[in-house]
């Protein structure tokens, strides 16, 4: 048995070996996907690579929010799996426990600035000025009133707070499918949520409380931001969860929130003033490095003053630059192929 058992492990090791050779000649041009906030980003830097590079070919940027990316991403080894995978988030336990069982063991991180997720309307509509707890109270499945939990029933705004406009609840946020939801969650949602007065309750009664949403004036994207601005624009009085970026490249035909008397900017983002924001990152597959080529070259120029730094054509497009020596580090670790454990993200 133990002989047998040998020689099947030689020969998938021969497969894989096979295989890998085969991947080495048969794909030439990187392949990524993932986050709808950091694809405009991407995109930039793949055309602009393409031109500064004529020896590569221009690397192939999809979409498909950040989890869709992350499960293509730790589908495995090989031509058939992506290289690198856009995320609006940073990954979690589970995906590189997912990765490593499927055999991407060098996961590369690498955070490539900030962004601020943005509560925006139809520029016709009325001016808010938002606190989470508002967002809570008009969304929340349930509410807490009198110290129980109700069916939420608020129809209009200025019903939570008379300083809200006079106008129909209708929120349109992304799935659960993209980065920006959790964030949403953890700084809108929660935060929210423990400034409406909840009644006690156990951490998972809590939790189901303060994520469970309505279904009668809730929409959940999960397209790009370009299917929530469609939204927008076939019913005015929707309010709309953006990227900053996003908003920036839309501002001629959408108002901004401030949300905790701050208005989302560049500079209120990049000083922390802003409370909903989150770092940006893409994940790079170790074992592809070397096989795809051009991939350590991406990385270096996506990194790149002249891209990411402060003046650089990525801020000019929305994104908030990390420190030069933020980035300093992250190029540097990504250089030394220090790769992310679970420990790591936990």
């Amino acid at each position: 048995m133990n002989k047998l058992f040998l020689t099947a492990s030689a020969a998938s090791i021969a497969v894989a070996l096979s295989a890998g050779a085969s991947f080495a000649q048969s794909r030439d041009t990187i392949q990524i996907a993932g986050s709808s906030t950091v694809l405009p980003f991407a995109s930039i830097v793949a055309e602009e690579f393409g031109n500064a590079f004529p020896d590569f070919k221009t690397p192939v940027v999809g979409s498909g929010g950040s989890s869709g990316g992350l499960r293509q991403f730790c589908g495995g080894v090989g031509e058939n799996t992506i290289d690198i995978a856009n995320s609006s988030r940073r990954i979690r336990p589970a995906e590189v426990e997912a990765c490593n069982a499927a055999g991407v063991n060098k996961i590369l991180e690498v955070q490539i600035g900030y962004d601020g997720i943005v509560f925006a309307t139809s520029a016709n509509q009325g001016d808010f000025q938002l606190q989470p707890v508002h967002v809570f109270k008009a969304i929340a499945a349930q509410v807490p009133v009198d110290g129980e939990l109700v069916n939420n029933t608020y129809k209009n705004w200025n019903e939570i707070d008379p300083s809200l406009p006079d106008q129909a609840i209708n929120v349109a946020i992304p799935a659960s499918n993209h980065g920006t939801r959790e964030v949403f969650e953890e700084k809108v949602l929660h935060a929210g949520c423990e400034e409406a007065g909840m009644p006690e309750l156990d951490k998972e009664a809590l939790q189901k409380a303060c994520t469970s949403l309505r279904q009668d004036v809730v929409v959940e994207i999960a397209g790009d931001y370009t299917e929530t601005l469609a939204r927008l624009q076939s019913n005015p009085a929707t309010v709309g969860v953006f990227g900053l970026s996003f908003y920036d490249q839309n501002r001629d035909t959408l108002k901004v929130a401030s949300v905790s008397g701050v208005t989302p900017s560049l500079e209120t983002i990049a000083s922390g003033e802003y409370p909903v924001s989150r770092p940006l990152y893409f994940y790079v597959k170790g074992e592809h490095i070397g096989t795809v080529p051009g991939i350590e070259e991406y990385v270096e120029f996506f990194l790149s003053d002249q891209m990411a730094g402060v003046g650089g054509t990525l801020e000019g497009a929305g994104l908030i630059p990390a420190p030069a020596e933020e980035t300093a580090e992250v190029l540097a670790e990504f250089k030394e192929g220090k790769a992310i454990a679970v420990a790591d993200v936990q």
